[in-house]
């Protein structure tokens, strides 16, 4: 690929976004699920609010 910097392929062990978004998604649906199931559905969308904008204020 033209302007890639990999010859080939990724190195092994690289985390890219499309491997994170494999990881990432299911993990956080089945905590939402999980969430719902159980009635902490407001705590569990209040803990990732608040961890997200630690995580926005701590990489600025």
């Amino acid at each position: 690929m033209p302007g890639s910097p990999y010859l080939e392929e990724p190195p092994k062990g690289l985390l890219t976004w499309p491997a994170l978004i494999r990881m990432s998604v299911p993990t956080l649906l089945a905590l939402t699920i999980a969430a719902w199931w159980t009635g902490f559905l407001l705590e569990y969308l209040l803990l990732l609010t608040i961890t997200g904008l630690i995580l926005l204020a701590v990489r600025r």
